[in-house]
């Protein structure tokens, strides 16, 4: 007869070292009091979600502010999910929106931290060590049921409108003699390990979570798979073992795994674990036909986070946003002082939307808005190069080619108190500024967006008279305007609104109209930056040459 020894390392074969030896390998952090470790752990079965960034910006600024550690993990045990190159988008992510961790995955071979390795496909023979102890103790046994027999377990737990899940009698093998499993497994019959769950439904756990507050819950009594076929852990025990192995003192995720609180507690109870502290955080919401429902992957294009990448969305709009549906007394917090370093406010749990922060994309680009326009030309044009060396090769091109000419129209109206909010994206810039390029001034009369004043003639008199009698490059802004208003005397517009108001019928016209006329003529759009900077950027030449164009 088998020992208990010799019975799990018969199941769990090949395994290199035993508990003991982890529990020495990974000792408690040296840490100051009150430090924090976290860990943000995605898995690669898909594209990289928002709600990743946000936790993962979320414990970066616990970790930082309480002199504590935040980590990258890779959930990977899900292997017949996983996508290619599911892993380096992960961490292509966080390099990109710049949240920093202190250990985790640098790449798919290499890592930083103490405490790894931080993939878990890697840690399989660590699982195997714990699951080993487990069944050595007796609480943890082989369970041969197939899929076609749990499938019609659960049918039968339907059809008596009983609890669906491996429990009491439904866990057929529960109670399966050494023998007889010995004999299987010579078989070749294959097997996976359940938890021998001591639970009792009927029994309560009180648990404070650091969000919802008080949690109360019928007790675990599922004996659920900790161990597949093909050697790897499930997530439920994984990140038990894994959670314990790295001391992390504090489990942010999602609220749809509150559901799941009963059996990680009895877990880390069964394995002789402390419990860390769990902060089960509300779900970003969207809303739709006026109900609020989770953002989803397969119905919501931003819930990839590289889709802010492709619009040209900064990361600092996209953190700052984070930061946002974190705490609801951060936006208090930065207007002070908009320069500040955002890691600098001080998330707390306590003041976490419990329901569920609404997904809100015109928020994002308001904030988008507000961080182009505080930056100078010079640096705008350097990102907006970046961006359209990835996204718009043409455009790129372009922009390196006439950089003097790009720095000086995004500097148009740029700074003091009320700085232009032309800018969403750096995508938007193109077709803000493409006709300031001679090389893209090929625009078809009827694209002309002339207004008020569009009688071919009248427009042909109001260029001709402004070119020769009234344009000097010269000139300031103020000299400028007031020749405009001069032309507009000689043509019989007002030259003041006011006059223009309160009698509209003696003029054919304002100082608007000409000014527009001029604008369109200039750049094909009736709404453009400041007009006068425009002009000044083209100069004489280039004015009249579209001017003739236009009017052949």
């Amino acid at each position: 007869m088998m020992t208990r020894k010799e019975y799990a390392d018969f199941l769990v074969p090949n395994i290199k070292h035993d508990r003991e030896y982890y529990e020495k390998k990974y000792p408690k952090r040296n840490l100051e009091e009150g430090a924090i470790v976290l860990r943000v752990a995605p898995s690669p079965t898909g594209f990289v979600h928002f709600g990743t960034l946000f936790q993962g910006q979320l414990d970066h600024n616990l970790a930082k502010n309480s002199k504590g550690v935040f980590m990258l993990r890779i959930e990977d045990t899900d292997q017949k999910r996983e996508v290619e190159n599911g892993i380096e988008e992960i961490l292509e992510a966080f390099k990109f929106y710049n949240i920093t961790y202190d250990e985790g995955p640098i790449s798919k071979t290499e890592e930083k931290g103490a405490y790894g390795p931080y993939i878990q496909s890697k840690r399989k023979d660590i699982y195997g060590a714990y699951v080993k102890d487990l069944i050595e103790k007796d609480l943890a046994y082989p369970s041969f049921i197939t899929e076609e027999e749990l499938e019609r377990l659960r049918h039968e737990q339907e059809v008596s409108k009983s609890r669906i899940g491996y429990y009491g009698r439904y866990a057929v093998d529960r109670n399966l003699q050494m023998e007889e499993v010995i004999e299987r497994v010579k078989r070749n019959e294959k097997y996976v390990i359940r938890l021998k769950s001591p639970g009792n439904f009927d029994h309560k756990i009180v648990f404070h979570d650091l969000v919802k507050g008080k949690v109360e819950m019928p007790e675990n009594d599922i004996d659920h798979v900790i161990l597949k076929g093909d050697g790897l852990p499930t997530y439920h025990f994984a990140h038990v073992i894994d959670d314990h192995l790295m001391h992390t003192t504090h489990i942010t995720r999602g609220d749809e795994w509150l559901s799941s609180l009963p059996v990680h507690i009895q877990m880390h109870e069964m394995l002789g674990f402390e419990i860390p502290k769990y902060a089960h955080i509300a779900p970003i919401m969207k809303e739709e036909d006026g109900k609020r429902r989770k953002i989803s992957k397969r119905k919501d294009p931003e819930a990839n986070v590289f889709e802010f990448k492709k619009r040209g969305i900064p990361i600092e709009a996209i953190k700052e946003y984070l930061m946002t549906l974190s705490n609801s007394n951060f936006e208090s917090w930065f207007e002070q002082d908009e320069t500040k370093d955002i890691d600098d406010f001080k998330i707390t749990f306590e003041k976490m939307n419990v329901a569920g922060a609404l997904f809100d994309i015109e928020k994002i680009i308001n904030l988008s808005k507000n961080f182009i326009a505080r930056l100078s030309a010079e640096e705008f044009y350097e990102r907006v190069l970046s961006w359209a060396e990835e996204f718009d090769q043409p455009f790129y091109e372009l922009l390196k080619k006439e950089k003097e000419t790009a720095i000086k129209m995004l500097n148009i109206e740029r700074g003091g108190k009320k700085p232009r909010k032309d800018y969403s994206a750096y995508s938007d810039v193109y077709q803000n500024i493409w006709y300031i390029f001679d090389e893209k001034w090929d625009v078809p009369k009827e694209e002309y967006e002339f207004d008020k004043i569009n009688d071919v003639e009248e427009i042909k008199k109001i260029l001709t008279t402004y070119l020769e009698k009234y344009y000097d490059e010269k000139d300031d802004q103020d000299v400028w305007f007031e020749k405009i208003k001069q032309l507009c005397e000689e043509l019989g517009y007002a030259a003041n609104m006011k006059d223009y108001k309160e009698n509209p019928e003696k003029y054919k016209g304002n100082v608007a109209d000409v000014s527009t006329v001029i604008r369109v003529a200039t750049t094909s759009k009736k709404q453009t930056p400041n007009l006068y900077d425009i002009l000044q950027i083209l100069g004489k030449e280039k004015i009249a040459s579209r001017f003739a164009k236009w009017m052949k």
